[in-house]
């Protein structure tokens, strides 16, 4: 514990009992002794109807591992893009002015913003720091506008600046920046008008959730050990972004030739497209398992050969490490990468896999045959090798102590002392 008990207001517009990272961090800031209180909305993600656990009882989601959770209203996400447009502008509104009016009278040391899409959220982070005269950290974990770009949600170039200058706005009065790639930084700073200086631009990467780093699991559900075939499990989102027909091709290359079974576990846009393409294309190689909970996940993995991440290439994907990566590498498995930039950077900087060029189907059929005829104690080195990198860049409770140290030398730095 620190020396100091510090009050920590963390802004998130997602939050318990959706499924984020931000609960690890707020458990484990409750648990090294801080007072911690979330201001959010209500749960709807991903499916885009509030929780009815949620409706039938308020009550129960007040408190989360002892930390008060302060909720506002919101528009569900829903399934149209103006009922999504709606949430994000819901919670930036409902959050700025009745969340400030629930936290009023209240002191903290530090306000987080949980920065995944829409950067949106920042803004009552913004709002509440000024009338609480508490530095503001914003951890970015997407870059906007070019984001919204990179994946076709905004093709107008003035709409696409005028986007900018919120990003400009919010970055300019945030205390902080943390970014979860060192791919971000030359981005960020182009945004930030008013001269920034190198301590406010921090280096703070994502961790894997606990599960994945038990040394022991509990055998599979989903699947069961095949010794005959080389297992690749893809896990996650199945958008356009992850390039499916590209990871088809491989599968189709490889058949015949090399035994593998491609497992993938997630649902997305595109997955009524990969569903019809498996049956027209007849490749029974192909497992759809469709989406399970998280603690699902630990077990999968570790009846797995490898752990495929994947992402199409723009300038944008090439600067972000997906979140997945750093659950793979503290998983012990050897991890294929069909992916460019940080990504692929870390994958061969871990020696946990190997990785080609995003979108080449050609490329991941080779890589994914060249990882199936290693030794299999050779893959499981590739494997602990991931592992040990993972526990040196990316574990949590390193992660946690240092940011727990920024908040401590901002409170003091804001005293004077």
């Amino acid at each position: 514990m620190s020396q100091k008990k510090l009050k920590v207001l963390v802004v998130t517009q997602y939050f318990w009992p959706e499924n984020m990272r931000v609960n690890d961090l707020v458990r484990d800031f409750v648990e090294k002794g801080h007072e911690v209180t979330v201001l959010t909305g209500w749960p709807n993600y991903p499916e885009g109807t509030v929780f009815q656990d949620f409706k039938d009882n308020p009550g129960r989601f007040a408190n989360y591992e002892g930390a008060e959770v302060v909720r506002v209203p919101l528009v569900p996400r829903g399934k149209r893009a103006i009922q999504l447009v709606l949430n994000y502008l819901s919670f930036l509104v409902c959050a700025s002015v009745l969340g400030a009016f629930k936290l009023r009278r209240r002191r903290f040391d530090a306000v987080f913003v949980y920065a995944v899409s829409p950067i949106l959220s920042a803004i009552p982070a913004v709002v509440i720091g000024r009338l609480k005269r508490a530095p503001v950290f914003v951890w970015v974990l997407d870059l906007w506008p070019e984001t919204l770009r990179a994946v076709n949600v905004i093709h107008s170039p003035k709409l696409l600046g005028l986007v900018g200058k919120v990003v400009s706005w919010i970055y300019n009065r945030t205390d902080y920046l943390l970014l979860q790639s060192h791919g971000f930084f030359d981005n960020v700073r182009r945004y930030c008008t008013k001269p920034i200086d190198d301590e406010r631009l921090v280096y703070f990467p994502s961790w894997a959730e606990d599960d994945f780093s038990a040394k022991t699991v509990e055998p599979s559900a989903l699947i069961e050990r095949d010794e005959s075939v080389f297992t690749v499990v893809f896990a996650g989102n199945v958008g356009e972004a992850q390039d499916f027909p590209a990871i088809l091709d491989a599968a189709e290359a490889l058949r015949g030739t090399v035994a593998v079974r491609w497992v993938i576990v997630g649902d997305g846009r595109m997955s009524g497209w990969l569903e019809e393409q498996v049956r027209s294309r007849s490749l029974d190689n192909v497992l759809l398992l469709g989406r399970h909970p998280l603690e699902a996940m630990p077990p999968l993995f570790a009846q797995a050969d490898a752990l495929l991440v994947s992402l199409r290439t723009n300038d944008v994907f090439e600067k972000t490490i997906p979140g997945k990566v750093q659950a793979y590498l503290a998983s012990g498995r050897p991890v294929l990468g069909m992916i460019n930039g940080e990504a692929a950077r870390v994958i061969e900087a871990s020696g946990a896999g190997f990785a080609c060029e995003s979108g080449s189907g050609t490329g991941l059929a080779t890589i994914t045959g060249r990882l199936a005829a290693l030794p299999a104690e050779q893959r499981q080195q590739m494997g602990e090798a991931g592992r040990r990198y993972y526990e040196q860049e990316f574990a949590k409770p390193a992660l946690l102590t240092r940011l727990e140290q920024l908040f401590s030398n901002a409170t003091l730095r804001r005293s004077g002392r």
